[in-house]
Order: C-alpha cells, then sequence, then structure tokens
C-alpha cells in the first residue's frame, strides 16, 4: 500500500498540525496486568482520537492532485467525521459529515464545531453511510470512505512513532472499528522489520470484522449495538480484512462491560479518560492477563471522546471499592 519513504512523509505532513503523542509506560497498569506496559496516547491529538491522522494526508493528496473538487463528504459515528472536519478546515475545503441519530451529543458538537456540515439520518452507521453515499452521487460530491489507502497511511503515522520508540514490543493489542487503525500498524511493522505481534480487538456485540478474519473473507453482521461507538460496525472492508488475515495474530473479543472496567482503570491508573474503543486494547490484555507475562505490551488508546452522560451511565455505577470514580 506504501514504502518506508512514504510513510516517513506522511509523518511530516501531519507533523504539521498534530505533535508526536506520547507512548508512557504506567506502574499501575504494569502492576496491574502483571507485565511491562506501554500506552500509546492517541487520545492527545487535537481532535482526541488517531484519525485526525489519516484526515490530514487524505486532504493532502487531494489538495494536490485534485483541487477543484467541489466538496466531500462522509459517514462517521464521531472521529472519522472529527478527522475530516478539522483538515478541511485546515485545507478550506467544505464538508458535509452524516451520522445516525441518536449519535454522541459532544461528537456532533465538535464536528459541526471544526465547521463541517453535519446531517443525522438512518439508526445506525451503515444506514448514515448509504445515505452519504446516495447523496455524494446526487451533488456530485467526493465520497470519503472510512477506509483508503490514504487514512491507512495516515493513521500509519502513529505505529510508527511507538514502533520506532519501543521495538522491543511483543505484543500490540489495536481496537477494530473500520479497520485502518490495524492495518496501519501491521503495515508499519513490516516496513520496520519488527516482529512485534499485532492483535485485533472488537466488540462481542460488533464482532464483523473477528468473524470475517476467521473466515479468511468478508463477513457481515445484522446489528452493531456495542455502546463503545467506535466500534460500531458491521460491514467490512475486504481491503482491510485481506490485510488483517495476513499480518494479525488473531482477533480477541471483548464485552461491554470489561471495556467499562479497562476505561475505569485507565482513569485511576493514568488519569487518562478513554472512549470506549479507546479502552478495548486494555480490555482484551486484561482478559488474557495470564498469557502475557514477560512480555512487553503495547498498547493502543485510540481516543478519548466519550459524551459526559454516557461515561456517567455506563462506566461510574460499576465502579467499587479502590475504582470507585471521584464525583
Amino acid at each position: 500500500m506504501f514504502d518506508l519513504t512514504e510513510l516517513e512523509r506522511a509523518h511530516e505532513i501531519v507533523g504539521q498540525a498534530v505533535s508526536p503523542t506520547p507512548a508512557h509506560a504506567w506502574p499501575l497498569l504494569t502492576e496491574r496486568l502483571g507485565t511491562t506496559v506501554i500506552v500509546k496516547h492517541e487520545n492527545h491529538t487535537p481532535t482526541a482520537a488517531f484519525k485526525v491522522r489519516g484526515g490530514l494526508v487524505y486532504f493532502n493528496r487531494l489538495k494536490r492532485e485534485r483541487p477543484g473538487v467541489a466538496g466531500l463528504i462522509s459517514a462517521t459515528r464521531g472521529n472519522h467525521g472529527q478527522s475530516l472536519a478539522f483538515a478541511a478546515s485546515r485545507y478550506k475545503l467544505p464538508v458535509t459529515i452524516y451520522v445516525p441519530h441518536g449519535n454522541s451529543v459532544e461528537q456532533n458538537r465538535a464536528i459541526r464545531g471544526f465547521g463541517a456540515e453535519l446531517v443525522e439520518h438512518g439508526e445506525d452507521f451503515q444506514a448514515a453511510r448509504e445515505e452519504a453515499y446516495r447523496r455524494a452521487e446526487s451533488n456530485g460530491l467526493e465520497i470519503v470512505p472510512a477506509f483508503h489507502p490514504d487514512l491507512v497511511l495516515g493513521v500509519a503515522t502513529y505505529a510508527l512513532e511507538l514502533l520506532r520508540k519501543a521495538p522491543d514490543l511483543d505484543v500490540l493489542y489495536v481496537p477494530i472499528g473500520q479497520g485502518s487503525g490495524i492495518c496501519g500498524c501491521i503495515l508499519a511493522r513490516d516496513l520496520l522489520g519488527l516482529k512485534t505481534e499485532i492483535i485485533g480487538v472488537q466488540s462481542t456485540e460488533a464482532p464483523a470484522y473477528a468473524l470475517s478474519f476467521a473466515a479468511g473473507v468478508v463477513v457481515t453482521t445484522e446489528t452493531s449495538n456495542t455502546r463503545a461507538d467506535g466500534m460500531a460496525t458491521r460491514i467490512p472492508d475486504a481491503d482491510a480484512v485481506a490485510i488483517m488475515h495476513k499480518g494479525a495474530s488473531r482477533m480477541v473479543q471483548v464485552t461491554d462491560d470489561e471495556i467499562a472496567a479497562a476505561m475505569r482503570a485507565y482513569w485511576t491508573d493514568t488519569h487518562n479518560l478513554a472512549e470506549g474503543a479507546g479502552a478495548a486494547a486494555l480490555a482484551a490484555a486484561l482478559q488474557e492477563r495470564n498469557r502475557l507475562q514477560g512480555k512487553r505490551v503495547g498498547l493502543v488508546l485510540s481516543g478519548g471522546n466519550i459524551d459526559f452522560d454516557r461515561f456517567r451511565t455506563w462506566v461510574m455505577p460499576e465502579a467499587t471499592g479502590a475504582e470507585r470514580m471521584p464525583v
């Protein structure tokens, strides 16, 4: 999909707007897991999520190669839309973002805040995406898919940062929404010639990629009812499935309750707020704690965008004892 020179150039493009994000070894997480843990903090970007990197690279190529485009359109549950809105504002291009009804109020506000037109349509991401494609065709707009080579190239820059800082990681857990993050990690690892085992993380309520990985072909699901919005996809991208099938070690599925416990652990152990998808990698590592002993473990905290009401109703009521959240 790209070579190391292209990846390094993409890192320069991203770096004009996004500083390298931290990769910290947290003592309390190490104690919790019983082994060395390094967290890549993609919740520390200007949009509080990793996807901003992909949007910047996508718009950079668009501006250079297709400057006459009338406008762009896409669909999202949040972070992808924020990424495109942020990049569009920097490159002074109009963008329309479709979201499903009931989408995160705070994500919607952030997308509008970066200057995008936001339209609510349908009951889930897939319905919003299909309507965005219809409008793109009827209005002559360029559709930006959730998975695209330039998006993967952009988000792979966080893997480049992490793996150059910690090339001795034995295992790296990566949450999966539409697949750009884990594919970027796989490709960056291979370009750097490393042996890090990359493990995808899916929700038990939205397991389309885990099912596709097992089958080696695209497998869809009828629902994606996880409260972790960033993982709520039900129709995988075939190219993403092919990259994962070739380069990922395996998939781990985690429940919403396990994700909530990981969100509490991030707060108590690091004082970082993680959204559902952002906490999924830690949830998977906690599930597999016994098999990780003696290994150096990497976790991608992919984002920190969660509505306060959802955090309060989903995460806080389950907190007990030493993990109780401050009010």
